[in-house]
């Protein structure tokens, strides 16, 4: 069932099962997960089908450091996968690792133990496989092209995406029409409020657009709502303790991580260069991806450095054209065009002509669309002809290959869990009188090291493949430049067994209570460099298989 909370006439049950707090792609999959179990679920949504501007003002957050954008904490049915770009790829052996120059490192989980996890998250979701992100996948493609270097000090990783990304909102909308998983929409929860001398929840206080507010009771309590409202929730959640629920220890909120991104870094090539679709992207197989290079596992515990990585992005003459990218924006959204493409890259590779196309999505394609904005896309096409009618000749005529002879580096840091990154509260309040997150992150001195020292291998390693002569002048670059949000908000809640630097256990159940969960990547207790949504699917499908086995196997209430 959907429903609307504020209409008085729907009422939730008297009691749950399960109340899973969030609908993206976390909160969305546990439901899904749970279904079948037999269990009375409660999915409660901050917004509605579509994005209001009630729901919008309530994404307001304050940042400290890196600026945290608002279209990665979305209020609406589908939370965050509404704007995402799709691009996924699995986190690697040492991100699970101890690694003893990372202090707050190693998961409680082993990476052999995700192996199932991503399986069913690629089979059930529409991830890619993992056979994918290997040789025998998109790698078959590195052979193709005219640049195939043999590297001696770097590592490739893949990037994928499907070229219709995952919308979990409307994708598992019809989980909602079983009896027993009611989704209450404007369903804002203030607060978890506890059984009175038990560590147990007993219900969620929920306020709606209209001033309407209940109390939603359930068994078992699930945040999925994302790596900062996940915090939040529990800080504003002061019943059991006064500093927030599970914060006995004054954990929740800190580790919070990021990927901080940006561009640095000028490849000038040897040689000009038609075609590389491993590396400059390309459509293939129902997949957009790409690969990108990183230190190997042995360098980065050798030399004490973090997972970071970098993506090579060619400059074509239309590149960061406004109206390339507004065209690029507008034909994504038209059925009929993805249609067309979507039907050649089943039978061929198409490689990209703009960074655009896929994969990491710049502000003016996430950002939201009013029909005024419609149109004056639709003029910067037009005001843009000559670099418009380039791009379109490129990527609609075979035999146009444009010669590439520089390429700019798009970097991704992998940022180390550190306490004093954290997620607090705010003295200013939103349309309910509730705190608003103040954010604080910076890179630390280990992160920017690490992207150093992968950009002095670069340095060496495309000299010595003879590909060309990399520009950087990252080492002595002040300010910092790689300080972009990614909307990628990890570790606020980390998983761990030892409540004095960890929020939750290893099956995510918040220390120092009985039923309370979180979910998403908000436990991760380090990030790797990989777009994390893949991961938290696996996760979420792992947390309802501990939860359907062994929390809530008995009788479900009735």
């Amino acid at each position: 069932m959907i429903a609307d909370l504020d209409d008085a006439s729907s009422t939730p049950r008297p009691h749950y099962d399960v109340c899973i707090v969030g609908s993206g792609p976390a909160g969305t999959t546990l439901a899904c997960e749970l279904a079948d179990s037999g269990l009375a679920i409660a999915v409660l949504e901050s917004g509605l089908l579509a994005p209001t501007p009630h729901a919008d003002r309530l994404r307001r957050v304050e940042s400290d450091g890196i600026r945290i954008k608002n279209y990665s904490r979305e209020r609406v049915l589908g939370g965050a996968s509404t704007t995402w770009a799709g691009l996924s790829s699995p986190l690697d052996e040492i991100d699970f690792s101890n690694r003893p120059y990372l202090r707050f490192s190693g998961w409680p989980i082993a990476r052999a133990e995700f192996t199932r996890f991503y399986t069913t998250a690629a089979e059930r979701y529409r991830f890619p496989t993992l056979a994918a992100f290997t040789s025998n996948g998109f790698g078959t493609l590195r052979n193709r092209g005219d640049l195939q270097p043999k590297w001696r000090a770097l590592d490739e990783k893949i990037f994928l995406a499907c070229s219709e990304p995952q919308n979990f909102g409307v994708e598992q909308r019809q989980l909602y029409g079983s009896e027993r998983v009611d989704l209450w929409l404007d369903a804002t929860v203030l607060r978890l409020e506890c059984e009175p001398n038990t560590r147990r929840v007993r219900q969620a206080i929920v306020r709606t657009h209209g001033g309407r507010e209940l109390a939603i009771r359930a068994r078992v309590f699930i945040l999925a709502t994302g790596g900062i409202e996940n915090a939040r929730l529990l800080l504003n959640s002061r019943d059991l303790c006064a500093a927030g629920l599970g914060n006995d220890r004054d954990q929740v909120g800190r580790y919070l991580m990021n990927h901080p991104k940006n561009y640095h870094g000028i490849l000038h090539l040897d040689r000009p260069v038609t075609d590389a679709p491993y590396y400059f992207g390309c459509l293939h197989q129902g997949f957009a991806g790409y690969a990108g290079l990183r230190l190997p596992e042995a360098v980065q515990r050798e030399r004490a450095l973090l997972n970071s990585y970098v993506r090579l992005e060619p400059l074509f003459p239309w590149s960061d054209n406004l109206g390339v990218e507004a065209l690029v924006l507008i034909a994504k959204k038209s059925a009929f065009l993805r249609g067309r493409v979507k039907g050649r890259q089943e039978k061929e590779v198409v490689s990209l002509r703009d960074y655009s196309e896929t994969g990491d999505d710049n502000d003016l394609q996430n950002e939201r669309k009013l029909p005024s904005d419609w149109m004056r896309l639709g003029f910067e096409v037009a005001r843009n002809a000559p670099s418009v009618a380039s791009y379109l000749y490129s990527r609609l005529v075979r035999r146009a290959k444009p010669n590439v002879t520089r390429v700019r580096l798009r970097n991704f840091i992998e940022m180390e869990p550190l306490p004093e990154n954290r997620v607090t509260l705010s003295d200013e309040v939103d349309a309910y009188g509730q705190r608003i997150p103040l954010v604080r992150h910076r890179p630390s001195e280990l992160d920017r090291r690490s992207l150093v020292a992968l950009h002095a291998a670069l340095v060496d390693e495309f000299k010595n493949a003879g590909v060309g002569r990399l520009e950087t002048s990252l080492e002595k670059a002040d300010p910092w430049p790689i300080d972009q949000d990614a909307s990628h908000h990890m570790g606020s809640t980390r998983m761990g067994t030892d409540p004095a630097n960890s929020v939750v256990d290893s099956n995510s159940r918040v220390h120092g209570v009985d039923n309370v969960f979180a979910a998403g990547a908000s436990v991760f207790p380090t990030s790797g460099c990989a777009n994390p949504t893949f991961t938290i699917v696996a996760l979420s499908i792992r947390l309802a298989e501990h939860l359907r086995t062994r929390v809530l196997a008995r009788e479900p209430a009735r």
